[in-house]
């Protein structure tokens, strides 16, 4: 592999970076998040564009959110565009994150209508649930008929969805493939793993987390579900080309 940076990674580094800037400089962010963050489909703040806008956005309260990112996108969004080229690459990525939005909005829409479908067995009316939510708010009662469920029927419905990790990790599936024997490790686990070992650990700590809640590594407002299906995206992408193409990798 050469070393350096590759033109399809390089752009995708400066938007990144330039939607961060743009958010913590306009509108204290709200703006930006209104505008570009990908909203659960029944929010009035939701918006087609958002499914290609939230996977260049990240948190302005965790600066860790797009340094992290951006550090694995050029570590090993680098090396896989350097085998793929540059519109195969992209490509890739922004499917990547598309099909990670899919499952994670996929989710979501299992979250809310399963805490939904309980509170009109309640007796709560539908219209006045999606009307009060739609102002940000909730009916503290609720907690009475969801229990444990609550934050996440209500997080389902208000909370933006941000962050390239549904593409980053689809990037880091194609690396996996490509080069099963890379030895790579964490930062609080200094032990070399084979990038064949290492990778579907790291999905399968991501899958654990989705079904049970229980934050490992990350933050507690992670979107597991979307990191899943990025990595899911991510390798069915690569079988098909390896099974479809005689040149199994590059676009010229």
């Amino acid at each position: 592999m050469r070393q350096g940076i590759t033109e399809g990674v390089k752009h995708l580094l400066i938007i990144n970076v330039v939607m961060f800037i743009g958010m913590m400089v306009i509108g204290n962010g709200e703006l930006f998040n209104q505008w570009f963050a990908l909203y659960f489909p029944k929010n009035e703040l939701f918006q087609p564009w958002q499914i290609i806008t939230h996977m260049f956005m990240h948190s302005n309260l965790q600066f860790t959110h797009i340094l992290f990112n951006m550090f694995a996108l050029w570590m090993f969004g680098t090396a896989v565009e350097q085998v793929f080229g540059l519109k195969k690459f992209l490509t890739f990525y922004i499917l990547s994150g598309l099909g990670a939005a899919c499952i994670q909005i996929t989710f979501l829409y299992y979250q809310f209508n399963s805490g939904l479908e309980d509170l009109l067995v309640a007796g709560y009316d539908q219209t006045q649930i999606l009307g009060l939510m739609a102002e940000g708010k909730w009916n503290p009662n609720w907690e009475s008929v969801l229990g444990n469920n609550t934050q996440n029927f209500l997080s389902a419905f208000l909370a933006p969805m941000v962050g390239a990790s549904g593409a980053i990790m689809g990037v880091l599936v194609a690396f996996g493939m490509l080069f099963p024997d890379s030895k790579l490790m964490l930062i609080f686990l200094p032990v070399p793993i084979k990038a064949k070992y290492f990778i579907p650990a790291i999905i399968g700590l991501d899958l654990f987390s989705a079904i049970t809640g229980a934050s490992i590594f990350s933050p507690g407002n992670t979107a597991y579900a979307a990191h899943v299906g990025g990595a899911l995206t991510g390798f069915l992408l690569m079988w098909f080309w390896k099974k479809n193409e005689k040149d199994k990798y590059r676009w010229n």
